[in-house]
């Protein structure tokens, strides 16, 4: 039922109803999960945590939300159904976080957690240098949103929070990106001096100086020291010679071959199964979807009969559960087809390696072939949750 129809129907029961709280916190639950449906369907990239209770004959609304425009969309609907509540509604961010509400990553690779705790599971991972956009505070907890709209939990020891001008001012300034897989931050132009800090594939850094073999960079902390020039180059230079194609996107598979599957990781240190596909394509300049249930709903559809034919080289390969009369499809894993003459993709599962399609090659993986839900082009495709970096910058 839509929601427009929904209201109508909803008023006559709650004013039927106005002498039985209970009943009509039922009724305002409705309306709450059709807000819900609207701005906030996937609580990984949104926060809408809204729930009603009665005391003493009062609505009491208690919660958070992140969305400003569901927020208003249920003060209006409960204004319209002439309901009288006491507001307990956290719009985040809000004065727990204060006047800085953004951050950057200062260590080579955060660990970014289901819950305010270091025990909890690790969700996903950011790299030195990136922007978040912080929602709340827990103990030594930040809850943070990453550039893929991911939200989740990170201790404070891994970010430098920084209010809208400095922010600003970091997003703006000139970086260099660091290209290979693991390497240091040096105290000074000289590899066998005092290590500031490790680095790890897609870390940025403010970029200070350079000469013929190093460039002068500062942390987002402000701590400074050098990175060699063999091993990074100027941000926007990278992007403006980045030319994303099938075979690049082969390349920087390949790049990663052998590293170890970690669960919620997305960087060279460790990396599941969609934070490999994840950095493969952001080294070709894209930022997409954090899990394989999000990257199918990206893209263009490809092979929809299942078959692999029409196929291309950097094509994700999606596994998992096959839809039921009574159940829904579930996504689980992910690859990389490569396109060859041996039907092979590339993909994280205990380690990054290649498996194929083909029963007759040594590596022919049955299970996957047996799990395959099908296919999605994201080169040269234009999708709201595939962001083009080279578009974003305006190169």
């Amino acid at each position: 039922m839509k929601f427009q129809k929904l209201i109508p129907l909803l008023t006559i029961f709650l004013y039927v109803s106005c002498s039985n709280n209970s009943l009509r916190v039922t009724g305002l639950e409705g309306v709450n999960k059709s807000i819900k449906a609207q701005y906030a369907p996937d609580k990984r990239v949104a926060i809408f945590d809204i729930k009603f209770d009665s005391l003493d004959d009062k609505i009491i609304a208690s919660g958070m939300t992140d969305s400003k425009e569901g927020y208003q969309k249920l003060l209006d609907s409960l204004k319209s159904l002439d309901v009288q509540f006491i507001n307990n509604i956290r719009v985040l961010p809000d004065t727990v976080v204060g006047n800085k509400m953004f951050a950057v990553a200062r260590n080579s690779v955060i660990n970014i957690r289901s819950a305010p705790k270091h025990s909890a599971e690790l969700g996903t991972q950011g790299l030195l240098g990136m922007s978040l956009k912080i929602l709340d505070k827990e103990g030594d907890f930040y809850r943070i949103q990453t550039p893929d709209s991911y939200i989740s939990w990170v201790d404070r020891g891994g970010i430098y929070r920084m209010n809208k001008g400095e922010f600003d001012t970091w997003n703006a300034s000139k970086k260099v990106i660091f290209t290979k897989n693991f390497g240091y931050v040096y105290a000074k132009r000289n590899s066998n001096s005092t290590i500031v800090s490790d680095i790890t594939l897609g870390g940025l850094l403010k970029y200070l100086s350079e000469d013929a073999s190093f460039y002068e960079v500062k942390y987002p902390d402000n701590r400074t020291g050098f990175i060699k020039k063999s091993e990074g180059i100027v941000y926007k230079n990278w992007l403006q010679k980045l030319q994303p194609s099938k075979e690049n996107i082969e390349i920087a598979a390949k790049k990663l071959e052998g590293f170890p599957y970690l669960w919620g990781g997305t960087s060279s240190k460790g990396i599941d199964c969609s934070g490999f596909t994840k950095m493969v394509y952001l080294m070709n300049g894209f930022i997409i979807p954090r899990d394989a249930s999000q990257q199918i709903n990206a893209g263009k559809t490809v092979d929809a009969n299942l078959t692999f034919d029409g196929l291309e080289k950097g094509d994700l390969l999606f596994f998992g559960t096959k839809a039921t009369t009574t159940k829904n499809q579930r996504v689980t894993h992910v690859g990389i087809w490569l396109g060859n003459n041996k039907m092979e993709f590339i993909h994280s599962a205990g380690n990054v390696h290649l498996s194929s399609m083909d029963s007759l090659q040594a590596n022919y993986d049955e299970f996957n072939k047996n799990r395959y839900l099908g296919s999605k082009r994201y080169l040269g495709i234009k999708d709201k949750d595939i962001i083009d970096l080279k578009e974003k910058m305006k190169l």
